[in-house]
């Protein structure tokens, strides 16, 4: 990819929707992490990687970044709330390396940012870090909307938990309860646009019916009658939750959707149209950023994007020397290195041999 695409465009040049989306992260000895510097689409962001290099919790740090522009949410104390390191000490997602005390985390948008440096402090749990307050200021200007789907479904377990999350220590990380809270968001006011209809109709479809809640209990309901999400195929409730989202208003013009793992119980027979829904979001506006293992999910963005959807592939690959580092490009051909294509295609050429012999 050209170094230009990774660079921040000047703010005249971006549409409107561009300049509120997240456009680059910059981090230095955080978590995983040495040094990485991603330049953000717009549009879909797609993460790749073995496990243990780093998907997710970029993620979660632009999921936090998004969260702290809303005034009254500090950005450290939602780094520990999402990330859940021991005994809440910040200090402990800094990157292992016993050379380097100092972490660094630089979030872009536009012509604002967020920065934060933090420290290791193994003896006091206490927040210990900083902050530009001129870059907090202009970051908390515009608020932005997004919400993070986790790998594991949660709404089956929405009765009681937000009334318990809020009232009790209990260990799980803050995903789950802002999903839940934003599921329960009541619809928007005034009629829905022809855009949003026709994703409810396809997700509709999908899920053959539409989602009511009663006494904090989400429904399936069809012409069959109503079936709680208790009893209901975890995948489908992903779609459900989907389909809540775009009703209620949360994913909208501007705002981003975090996806961990998408394709986790579902049938690789309906990834096509979730991946058609996705493209859609995005044209309506709507920042994505998915982390996969999948093939098909990789493969279905590819032959579904038109030549104006704006989609990039990222693959974290860990090198020789145990440092993590990315490529980034708008081509799935040229994606390198490519774990996921790499093992299916060597599952083919086994499939085949063994037909041959």
């Amino acid at each position: 990819m050209p170094k230009a695409r990774i660079l921040r465009v000047a703010a005249d040049s971006l549409s409107r929707e561009e300049q509120l989306s997240l456009s680059r992260i910059k981090i230095k000895n955080f978590t995983a992490f040495e040094s990485l510097d991603v330049g953000l689409s717009p549009g879909v962001n797609v993460f790749i990687g073995a496990n243990g290099t780093g998907k997710t919790h970029l993620l979660k740090l632009a999921y936090c970044a998004c969260k702290a522009s809303r005034l009254g949410v500090s950005f450290p104390n939602k780094l520990i709330e999402v990330f859940l390191p021991y005994e809440k000490r910040l200090g402990r997602l800094t990157h292992s390396s016993k050379k380097r005390n100092e972490a660094k985390v630089e979030i872009y948008r536009g012509d604002s940012e967020l920065n934060l440096v933090f420290w290791k402090q193994p003896k006091n749990p206490a927040i210990i870090a900083r902050s530009s307050l001129k870059s907090w200021k202009t970051w908390t200007v515009e608020p932005i909307e997004c919400a993070y789907i986790p790998v594991k479904e949660i709404l089956a377990n929405a009765p009681g938990f937000h009334s318990l999350f809020a009232a009790r220590e209990v260990h799980f990380e803050e995903v789950y309860d802002d999903i839940i809270v934003r599921a329960f968001l009541p619809v928007l006011r005034g009629p829905q646009d022809a855009n949003r209809r026709n994703l409810l109709s396809k997700l509709e479809k999908m899920v053959d019916g539409k989602v009511t809640a009663k006494n904090e209990t989400f429904f399936l309901k069809n012409r069959q009658g109503e079936l709680e999400f208790d009893l209901l195929a975890e995948g489908m409730r992903k779609l459900c939750l989907l389909w809540l989202l775009i009703r209620n208003g949360t994913l909208h013009k501007g705002s981003v959707l975090f996806w961990d793992e998408p394709e986790t119980n579902l049938n690789p027979g309906v990834m096509g149209m979730l991946v058609e829904v996705l493209l859609e979001l995005q044209r309506q506006g709507v920042q994505i950023l998915l982390a996969t293992h999948d093939y098909v999910v990789l493969k279905e963005l590819d032959l579904r994007a038109a030549e104006s959807d704006k989609v990039l592939f990222h693959a974290l690959h860990r090198g020789e020397d145990g440092v993590i580092r990315h490529n980034s490009t708008e081509d799935l051909l040229q994606l390198q290195p490519n774990a996921i294509t790499r093992a299916f295609l060597d599952l083919y050429d086994r499939d085949v041999k063994r037909d041959l012999e």
